[in-house]
């Protein structure tokens, strides 16, 4: 179809919740989309469907949307994760700043995104110029890239990484692991239920999803 691939169910094109067509822009975005709706059983389970629902949210909201997107990016960078090292624990400061001050260090030198760490869970001021520049990273993005961007600083708690794996410096699977360094830890000293283990499989699910995702684009 012009514009971009489409998939069929029953012979008929699958739409949005909008009821727009679903373009996806690339022909091995669709064919692993119509993978995701070939799993499906009797009834549809949406919730399970990464691809479709990240498709959805391209075509129908991130077009309005993307300044607010954008904006959000900058407050994640004030925030951010791989800022925030372990005070109390320094074999697990040590653990962290082995991941992230490198990542830390390519946002500076690939993006002029330049954050500055602190100890501990207080924030610290950031550069306006870097928020700035995170700003003009997410605009730079097409509607169905910079969908994937917000969905990775969603599950990361970290706008550094998810750039780091638009621009192919770690994949999503990866990047999920290096955010979860704390988590890892203190499952680690003092054990995990069953609950929390059945949380991060299913994050590691969206991870793998997102990996999908970004490989179709490219």
């Amino acid at each position: 179809m012009p514009g971009g691939w489409t998939v069929q169910l029953d012979e008929r094109a699958i739409k949005t919740p909008a009821r727009a067509a679903m373009l996806l822009p690339t022909e091995k975005l669709a064919k692993a989309v119509a993978a995701e709706w070939n799993a499906q059983e009797e009834q549809i389970d949406l919730l399970s469907m990464h691809l479709t629902r990240l498709a959805n949210v391209a075509i129908d909201r991130t077009p309005e949307v993307r300044y607010e997107m954008a904006d959000e990016l900058a407050r994640y960078c004030e925030t951010d994760l791989i800022c925030h090292i372990a005070e109390d624990d320094e074999e697990l400061a040590e653990r962290e700043e082995a991941h992230w001050a490198p990542i830390r260090a390519w946002a500076g030198q690939a993006l002029d995104v330049i954050l500055v760490p602190v100890e501990g869970i207080i924030a610290s001021p950031q550069p306006d110029a870097s928020l700035e520049a995170a700003r003009t990273y997410a605009l730079s993005l097409d509607d169905f890239a910079l969908t994937g961007l917000v969905y990775a600083f969603g599950l990361y708690g970290s706008a550094v990484l998810a750039m780091a794996v638009l621009e192919g410096e770690l994949s999503a699977t990866d990047a999920f692991e290096i955010s979860r360094i704390d988590e890892a830890w203190q499952a680690s000293q003092w054990g995990e239920d069953d609950e929390a283990k059945a949380a991060t499989a299913l994050r590691r699910i969206e991870a793998k999803a997102l990996d999908t995702w970004l490989s179709g684009l490219n």
